[in-house]
């Protein structure tokens, strides 16, 4: 049994989906924000399927984000399953959440952000705030069964985030699948501080693109997302969204053919009348067009003696 769950969110992005999941266990996939909104809206479904918050066992989070990793400690009785990277978050971890503003920094030097936007470091913080507050009592990864569920099983589709899973039933071909893939609108890869500070900054466009192509080789029917509608015809979903986004990255690859830039006077070009008000979204945007065309061996990257990147047609 999968209970779908809909609660509304403080975010743009709207309302956020949590799913209770009936098996030997009872357990409930993702927990909305840690808000008043929310936790009514939790309860009051839970309420609806016939149970209370004590009756729930488990707790499996997607990802980290705050919209998704909430009210994971409002349950006397669960514990709490995520991908490792979900701990550095939740337990508020000080050297990380230094090595975070840290790592951003250095980004936003060799991306040539002016210094007056060097404040955006702080904002790209997630606001904690909205997260639960305890640490994950197990972690997951690729291949890995669900406890108490038999024929679930967990895949790594990062890319949205570095934590991010999604969890799968080979018979019902059924997939609950976080924010990997959402029917209305493409996922943004977002840049994010790597688990191991010496792995470098995540390609998280090209991690992206593998977990589509992962989810395209298996036989997929529905997806219950992280926002709005379950997905159905995921291949041909999948083959357009991977299609659109070369094409926008081919947009970046024509603003090359002239001159060299930075990945912020392309994120100017890209995004003129919205990427003050949305700094760290728009070159997340831009740095993975800029990974793509560099993957396909269809740009150069230079960098000058400040330490700034630029970049241009190969």
């Amino acid at each position: 049994m999968i209970h779908k769950l809909i609660l509304p969110t403080p975010f743009a992005v709207g309302d956020v989906n949590a799913y209770l999941l009936k098996g030997d266990s009872l357990s409930l996939v993702d927990a909305g924000p840690k808000t008043p909104d929310a936790y009514a809206a939790l309860e009051r479904g839970i309420k609806e399927a016939g149970y209370s918050f004590k009756d729930v066992e488990q707790v499996f989070l997607t990802h980290h984000h705050p919209d998704h990793a909430g009210w994971i400690d409002a349950f006397p009785n669960a514990k709490v399953y995520g991908h490792a990277y979900n701990d550095l978050w939740l337990t508020r971890d000080p050297a990380f959440f230094a090595y975070h503003d840290e790592f951003y920094l250095e980004r936003l030097i060799e991306e040539g952000v002016p210094q007056k936007y060097h404040a955006w470091v702080e904002k790209m913080k997630r606001p904690v705030a909205f997260m639960g507050n305890r640490p994950l009592d197990m972690t997951v990864e690729e291949g890995d069964a669900l406890p108490g569920h038999p024929g679930w099983t967990v895949v790594e589709t990062l890319g949205h985030a570095q934590s991010h899973v999604s969890f799968w039933h080979a018979e019902s071909k059924e997939m609950i699948g976080g924010d990997h893939i959402l029917e209305k609108i493409s996922s943004n890869p977002l840049i994010e501080p790597p688990l191991d500070p010496s792995a470098g900054r995540p390609q998280a466009m090209i991690q992206y693109n593998e977990s589509l192509r992962k989810v395209m080789t298996m036989p997929v029917e529905k997806i219950y997302s992280g926002h709005g509608n379950e997905v159905y015809n995921v291949h041909a979903l999948i083959a357009h969204r991977l299609e659109k986004q070369h094409d926008r990255a081919m947009k970046v690859h024509a603003m090359l053919a002239e001159t060299h830039l930075t990945i912020f006077e392309i994120t100017q070009k890209l995004f003129p009348s919205v990427y003050e008000k949305e700094l760290g979204l728009t070159l997340s945007e831009t740095i993975g067009q800029v990974d793509y065309l560099l993957a396909e061996g269809l740009a150069i990257e230079s960098r000058d003696q400040d330490g700034v990147f630029t970049y241009g047609q190969a």
